[in-house]
């Protein structure tokens, strides 16, 4: 009978143990999720930058030679990325695709010019840049105009300082929510061990020689529940990366890294701190206050 009731305590200390885990990994993977967020939201922001492009509409009359020239002239800008000639067929066969149907055979004529479609970096994406580059297109004297939506392009870039800031807000709140919900579940862990800390300080155990193993126990805890919460977010990374495999580079590789040390040390911080306030807080109680 008593090995029954020891096997049971067992088993019920093993369990708590592994809801201390599962609990602190997943508010690990929920910080880890955020810092990934946070690391690349500026990859983010050029990736949608970047993708954004204008016009450089043509003369129909414009020769070949000048239009080459023209591209020639701009891929080698520093602020331009990339650029591509369409041709007044070419333009003529996306505005089809776009429409469904073949407008050439109902005005009987391709009324849309040559075109250069010209892709900026990120850096030089704000209104002011476009408009510096669009006055120095136009001195060609066969370019008409440049077209560019410039209400999105102001759009992108008021709402990226926004977003930064709701960001770090909602970063600061999550990292106070995580403390909290890591520091309960330690509490409750300890809870279910008070009656031994008390045994422990009647037979003459010090202090410290009672938290040693609490301690030490809350470290092996927080590394295991960094590594699972790592985990994870290694697969989420690899599923990301499928699809946006363009938003990681090298130096965002150097910052996953720490990130991945900042889950470790947050990890083992915040389990040695909750387990060491709790032990403390059963070593100074009074005995009638255990069994409430």
């Amino acid at each position: 009978m008593k090995n029954t009731e020891t096997g049971s305590a067992k088993t019920k200390l093993r369990s708590s143990y592994v809801t201390l885990v599962i609990s602190v990994s997943l508010v690990l993977f929920l910080l880890g999720i955020l810092g990934l967020v946070l690391i690349n939201a500026k990859e983010l922001s050029d990736y949608f930058r970047e993708s954004l492009s204008f016009s450089v509409m043509l003369d129909d009359n414009a020769k070949e030679a000048d239009i080459r020239m023209l591209q020639k002239d701009l891929d080698a800008k520093p602020y331009v990325k990339s650029t591509e000639y369409v041709s007044k067929d070419e333009a003529a066969l996306k505005m089809k695709e776009d429409l469904g149907e073949d407008f050439i055979s109902f005005l009987g004529d391709n009324p849309l010019p040559p075109s250069i479609d010209v892709y900026l970096y990120a850096g030089y994406t704000s209104p002011d840049s476009v408009a510096k580059i669009e006055k120095y297109i136009l001195e060609y004297p066969f370019v008409k105009e440049v077209y560019y939506q410039e209400s999105l392009l102001i759009l992108i870039n008021e709402n990226v300082s926004k977003i930064s800031i709701f960001l770090l807000v909602i970063s600061s709140f999550l990292f106070l929510i995580a403390v909290t919900i890591i520091n309960n579940t330690i509490r409750l862990s300890i809870y279910s061990k008070r009656f031994l800390i008390r045994t422990m300080q009647l037979v003459g155990a010090t202090r410290a020689f009672i938290r040693k193993p609490f301690i030490i126990r809350s470290i092996y805890h927080g590394v295991l529940a960094a590594l699972i919460a790592m985990t994870l977010l290694t697969g989420l990374l690899y599923l990301v990366e499928k699809e946006f495999f363009r938003l990681f580079s090298y130096e965002s590789t150097k910052l996953l890294l720490l990130l991945g040390a900042f889950i470790i040390a947050t990890g083992i911080l915040i389990n040695i701190i909750s387990t060491f306030l709790s032990v403390n807080r059963y070593l100074g109680i009074s005995e009638d206050k255990l069994y409430y």
